[in-house]
């Protein structure tokens, strides 16, 4: 290949370096393969760090009753049945052997009295699953694969912004274009597979749980390469986001308070959760919050107190609180873990959360609540994939982890996230190794796409007048906090697909100053389109999708609908850029072995 532009070579080639990226990167050097990793942040510091709660595995260190079988169970009816089923059953199987490695590669799990790996009780899961140290748990998974990595002497380019995947002269993807962040410099890469991991989308949302780069570029590349996208319209709304200080707004507050016993509770003072169970789940006659809690276990069929239902119901259900005026003076509802268990206790298991609401917002939770309410914190769609190997419908492209759809259906269960990233990042390098080895990998790379892409990134230094990105982003994020949040309507929506159109108009202007090195601005005008062409897909999806399911809630549609249970909206570009049109489509799903079938019918 000839070309001006800096260039590196690589069999394999992985897009994001959190869990998913580097598990897949770990799989392809076992492989024998060369490997290269792209982040445009530091190695470290990828959005997998901020997940505390644990990784769910069936492992029945706890609950000896715990089995796979179960997990795909709970995982599937979390995700309202909308989940590819193979991959639920392939995470549930291989998740006690990914976090039995991981601690053979040095992690440092939270241990049991008789010394096994401890599991903490989360919402969803009917038994105590989630492995876990303390509440830093994706630090410690990040650090443990980081450390595995580096050992293994695999290239790792860092802040290092990806613009386009670029295919060969018969379409399969042959490498990608990008720039250095540092520099302004473009650099091309070729490879015969490429794995996209990386990550979300919420920095489309006003309120988030995610860091800077969650601006769903795997998506929207994968989008205009060829791929599809399923499930966009499932947004998962964490229900405990920090609410005060505005500075810290959206950062996460984890799953493991509830975990570990913290309860919800109004302006009022009043535990509500149980208002949003089904009223055979209520004992109207408990005389304290501690009987209520038993009966509630004894009762309700195994499962664990209300505020460990799964993450939508509680979002909404504290939703509904703040809108019936019975939320606290900054917007939310209280989270009290101070008065369940002892100071000793809350600092050993939650240093973290103990720490975050002290330095930031002068708050002690052994002695008082916490201000939480929902926060965009996840997207249960993705790039389409098969579930054994990852691959997407683009020859030599694969997808894991977040940016990958399909396996949490129309809601995700907490814990099952970090699982996921550790089982399908190691599915991924060994689709990517498959299919490298069965030759029929790209060996050119298509110039005329690095140069369109080069073109259009620096459009913006061409014009003299123009629009400033930083408002454009903040145009967006507040308009599809408003229109495609929580709460969803026809009029909403329609309104946010409307205004998305004159979006389009306005990142087509967009004018920066300066020069390429060390330029936010300019690195924030290359991030837009990938916004624009994921909140385009979200809001088509919320359109089609007349039914509340999951993450998904229409206030117009306030029930689920048995017949949308049948397919996934996927979606595809008619053209290869941006700005192309978004054809959407019916995509039934995967048919249910009768096997499967006969384990969601079971009820213990």
């Amino acid at each position: 290949m000839t070309s001006s532009y800096e260039h590196h070579d690589y069999d394999v080639l992985i897009i994001g370096a959190g869990g998913a990226g580097l598990r897949a990167a770990i799989e392809a050097k076992q492989r024998g393969l060369k490997v290269g990793i792209i982040t445009k942040s530091l190695l470290g510091k990828a959005h997998t760090v901020m997940a505390e709660g644990g990784m769910a595995a069936a492992m029945g260190n706890v609950s000896a009753e715990d089995n796979w079988q179960v997990h795909f169970r709970d995982t599937m009816r979390g995700g309202k049945f909308l989940n590819n089923n193979r991959m639920a059953e392939l995470h549930a199987k291989e998740s006690p052997d990914r976090v039995r490695e991981l601690e053979q590669w040095g992690a440092l799990f939270d241990r049991t009295k008789e010394g096994k790996i401890l599991q903490r009780d989360f919402g969803g899961h009917r038994y105590a699953r989630l492995a876990h140290v303390g509440d830093r748990t994706g630090l410690e998974l990040i650090r443990t694969l980081q450390q595995k990595v580096v050992s293994m002497d695999t290239d790792v380019f860092m802040e290092c912004k990806v613009l386009k995947l670029v295919h060969d002269e018969n379409g399969r993807i042959a490498g990608c274009v990008a720039y250095w962040r540092p520099t302004g410099e473009f650099v091309t890469f070729s490879a015969k597979a490429i794995i996209l991991a990386t990550g979300g989308a919420g920095k489309s949302w006003k309120f988030t749980s995610n860091s800077w780069e969650g601006t769903g570029d795997g998506h929207a590349m994968a989008l205009w390469a060829g791929a599809q996208l399923i499930d966009m319209e499932c947004i998962q709304f964490h229900p405990t986001g920090m609410v005060w200080p505005l500075s810290v707004r959206g950062l996460l507050v984890t799953e493991g308070v509830r975990g570990d016993g913290g309860v919800l509770r109004n302006s009022e003072g009043q535990r509500f959760m149980f208002n949003y169970v089904a009223p055979m789940f209520r004992d109207e006659t408990a005389e304290s919050e501690e009987e209520g809690d038993k009966w509630y276990d004894d009762h309700a069929a195994g499962r664990r107190p209300p505020e460990l239902l799964p993450r939508d119901e509680v979002a909404r259900a504290i939703n509904s609180e703040v809108k019936a005026g019975r939320g606290t003076p900054h917007g939310g509802v209280y989270l009290d873990i101070a008065s369940r268990r002892t100071p000793e206790f809350i600092r050993r298991r939650l240093p973290s959360m103990y720490h975050q609401f002290m330095e930031l917002a002068g708050v002690d939770i052994t002695s008082e609540p916490m201000e939480i309410g929902p926060t965009c914190h996840y997207i249960m769609g993705g790039v389409k994939v098969d579930a054994d190997s990852a691959a997407t419908l683009v020859p030599g492209l694969f997808a894991a982890g977040e940016c990958a759809g399909g396996m949490h259906g129309a809601n995700r269960l907490g814990g099952n996230s970090l699982s996921d990233l550790v089982v399908f990042g190691r599915r991924a390098g060994m689709g990517a190794a498959d299919y490298i080895e069965s030759g029929q990998a790209a060996t050119s790379l298509d110039m005329s796409e690095v140069e369109e892409a080069v073109q259009e990134a620096l459009a913006p230094f061409d014009r003299t007048e123009g629009e400033n990105p930083y408002d454009i982003q903040r145009d967006l994020q507040e308009m599809m906090q408003l229109n495609v949040g929580i709460i969803r309507t026809a009029g909403e929506i329609e309104d946010a697909i409307t205004q998305l159109e004159t979006f389009t108009d306005r990142v087509k202007n967009i004018a920066v100053k300066g020069g390429r090195a060390y330029n936010p601005g300019w690195n924030l005008a290359t991030d837009l389109p990938a916004m624009l062409t994921v909140c385009k897909t979200v809001a088509r999806g919320a359109s089609l999708r007349k039914e509340s399911r999951g993450g998904h809630t229409r206030e117009d549609f306030p029930k689920a609908d048995p017949e949308f249970a049948k397919f996934n909206f996927a979606h595809t570009t008619s053209g290869g850029n941006w700005d192309s049109e978004i054809v959407t489509v019916e995509s039934p799903l995967l048919p249910m072995p009768d096997e499967l079938k006969a384990l969601l019918e079971e009820t213990k």
